[in-house]
């Protein structure tokens, strides 16, 4: 069972990334835009949401393609470290009072992803297999005997 469990794991993590991801995204897109039943849209530049909305936004499509994902979860989560300590904690101490359940786990998600990377069905697995490939490519050729 747990060879079987350990097998799927980087798929796991795979779907884990693209959920995440997604909802991140759609927070951000929900207060950059107006959609998705978020309100109105914010005004640009607004500190500090308007900022926090485009990280949300970009960082959570760059989870979901997999794409530089250690550092746009690592941004990912500070930002939400920021959202709970200084817009959620300060109201009351645990985040059922605060309203900050959300940004917690979005934090403690993104932190999650900067350890565990992509896993699979991500485009950070596809380049680095890539660019694996042409290295070892690259040192048969410079290990082959030259003719005289």
């Amino acid at each position: 069972m747990t060879g079987r469990l350990n097998s799927a794991q980087p798929y796991a993590i795979g779907l884990f990334r693209i959920v995440v991801g997604l909802l991140f995204a759609c927070h951000g897109a929900s207060k950059l835009f107006g959609v998705l039943g978020g309100g109105p849209a914010l005004s640009v530049g607004a500190w500090p949401d308007w900022y926090a909305a485009v990280i949300e936004l970009v960082g959570g499509g760059l989870v979901v393609l997999g794409l530089g994902t250690r550092v746009a979860a690592f941004i990912s989560s500070g930002a939400m470290a920021y959202a709970y300590f200084k817009v959620h904690q300060p109201n009351a101490l645990w985040p059922l009072q605060n309203d900050g359940e959300g940004a917690a786990l979005f934090c403690w998600a993104m932190f999650l992803l900067i350890f565990t990377g992509s896993g699979a069905l991500g485009l950070d697995r596809l380049f680095a297999s890539r660019s694996s490939s042409a290295t070892e490519e690259k040192q048969k050729r410079s290990s082959e005997p030259v003719a005289a």
